[in-house]
């Protein structure tokens, strides 16, 4: 009998045994599925947030404390989006006379003014071909020639390619480019040339600072006549008049955004692709 009995205990042991490790392995087998399961949440979860705060990483330009060009006294540029255009080179020392075939390099930053690359005596015609469409406008070489001058020398070295319509202030009817923000220059200023100016729909406007003497290469429209509220002071110089397309100026004054520093942005990208000059 106790031969028996201490089989039995034997096998009972056994059986525990073999009991105890079939459960090892099944605690085994779902801890490793428990760990892979959480693996798998956590590589989605990762996915999950590179899909919401890493999918755009365009930014607009940068925006400084320094307004410049501009027919207010604005402190602060708007923001637009960058555009993508070929670099310009920089010309050091005198500027010369660009040629007039259109083959001219495109150059954005001069050490000094350009000299007189005009004929006053001729009539100058600029072509703005913009994304919105064109708008054409006659120089005015009897009344501002020097100004005209400097539009047409920036306009021949491609200076305007590229470039974008940065401001649409619908409190002064009017649409500001010459860059890319109203911080861009050519690195030089221009005297004013006469004083007294009334602001009317389609003229074409050099923009400045408060200071005299400090416009350089950008320009504004005159889309309406809340414009006249520049009248006052006088000081920004007409220099040409739109003689077709002065529809797309007031459209593209109607894509105001309708705030920001400036009094409004559009609310998609103008372009200004390329201002072409004739003389005749």
């Amino acid at each position: 009998m106790g031969t028996e009995k201490r089989e039995r205990q034997k096998l009972n042991r056994q059986q525990r045994l073999t009991e105890l490790a079939a459960q090892q392995r099944r605690s085994t087998t779902k801890k490793r599925s428990l760990q892979g399961v959480g693996l798998v949440a956590l590589i989605l979860l990762v996915v999950l947030i590179f899909n919401v705060t890493g999918s755009d990483d365009t930014a607009d330009v940068a925006s400084t404390d320094t307004a410049l060009d501009t027919p207010t006294d604005s402190t602060a540029p708007a923001a637009t989006t960058p555009v993508v255009t070929a670099p310009g080179a920089s010309l050091t020392g005198d500027t010369k006379c660009p040629a007039v075939d259109g083959s001219q390099a495109r150059v954005t930053k001069f050490e000094k003014a350009p000299p007189m690359c005009i004929d006053a005596v001729k009539k100058y015609t600029a072509t703005f071909d913009t994304t919105e469409g064109s708008i054409v406008v006659a120089l005015d070489t009897a009344k501002t020639p020097q100004t005209v001058n400097n539009f047409v020398t920036l306009a021949r070295y491609k200076y305007y390619d590229g470039t974008v319509v940065f401001r649409t202030d619908t409190s002064i009817d009017i649409i500001q480019g010459g860059g890319l923000t109203n911080t861009d220059d050519p690195g030089y200023s221009i005297p004013d040339e006469g004083s007294g100016y009334k602001y009317v729909e389609g003229d074409l406007t050099m923009a400045r600072t408060g200071e005299p003497n400090s416009a350089g290469g950008q320009w504004f429209f005159v889309a309406g006549p809340k414009a006249a509220a520049l009248d006052g002071q006088g000081t920004y110089v007409n220099f040409a008049k739109v003689t077709s397309g002065l529809d797309v100026v007031k459209n593209i004054l109607a894509l105001s955004s309708g705030s920001g520093a400036l009094g409004g942005v559009p609310s998609r990208n103008v372009v200004i692709t390329s201002v072409t000059i004739t003389e005749s």
